[in-house]
């Protein structure tokens, strides 16, 4: 009879279970339900945390890259109009007015590309850092900058972009134009269009290689939370097909122990 009372305790027990299992949703209510499995899901959050953090780093990388990729493609617009203007002020059709009213706009020209080279990124640090490129970790084992430094962007050959413009306009501005160094400035804007260009391809391939990372790690996030639902979840149907039958086995027990109990009664008093 103790045998019988102590499994009737143990369904009753698992009874309870169940129905915190259900009502928490939770398979496991303490690490010592499962210990592999409390150890497993634990490694899978400190994962999780991980990769949120760089999921955040990655995200910043590719804002870094479409910020700069659009102001390396407005200088672009800004040069290919500075040679334009240069062309036009040397005709033999322009005055000495005119020129003067192309130098001015090649002095604004210069400005407008000195505030894009000093612009701020997202974080309200300079987008384009004036010393090394600022490296990021993006992966355990992938890290770099995602944009390159000022430096290496607005100058060439030690000369920076807007002081190629600003001599274009002296040249300009002089009366004779300065023909020699008219024809020194049209060379360097050429050369730094394709530099400009260069540099936007660098950053487009850093870009996709951060879309990369994020398709990548998309794909282990939700792995990582189908395995966790697995080990932590509880899977409702069953969880409460196995309470109904549970209960109904509890019943019956009793049903059936509260029979006895009553014959053993009477034959005592028999």
């Amino acid at each position: 009879m103790s045998q019988e009372v102590t499994r009737q305790s143990r369904i009753a027990t698992q009874i309870a279970t169940k129905q915190e299992q259900i009502s928490s949703g939770k398979r496991m209510q303490r690490a010592s339900d499962e210990p592999f499995a409390s150890s497993r899901i634990a490694e899978i959050g400190r994962l999780q945390s991980n990769d949120s953090a760089r999921n955040r780093n990655i995200s910043l990388g590719i804002s870094f890259t479409g910020q700069a990729d659009g102001l390396l493609g407005s200088m672009s617009t800004l040069l290919e109009r500075a040679q334009e203007l240069i062309l036009s002020a040397v005709s033999d059709t322009n005055s000495q007015s005119g020129r003067n009213t192309i130098a001015t706009e090649l002095a604004v020209l210069a400005n407008d590309m000195r505030a894009m080279s000093e612009a701020n990124s997202v974080t309200g640090e300079k987008l384009f850092p004036e010393g090394p490129p600022n490296a990021i970790r993006f992966d355990d084992e992938v890290a770099f900058a995602p944009v390159p430094s000022a430096q290496s962007i607005f100058n060439i050959n030690g000369t920076s972009i807007t002081d190629i413009i600003l001599d274009a306009a002296s040249a300009i501005e002089a009366d004779p134009y300065d023909a020699p160094l008219v024809g020194l400035s049209l060379t360097a804007i050429g050369r730094a269009i394709e530099h400009i260009a260069d540099n936007r391809a660098t950053i487009g391939a850093n870009a996709a290689r951060l879309e990369r990372l994020q398709e990548f790690s998309a794909q282990r996030a939700i792995e990582l939370s189908v395995e966790r639902s697995n080990l932590e979840d509880t899977d409702l149907s069953s969880a409460i097909m196995e309470l109904n039958v549970l209960s109904v086995t509890l019943e019956a027990a009793q049903g059936v122990f509260s029979k006895i109990n009553r014959r053993t009664l009477l034959d005592f008093l028999l």
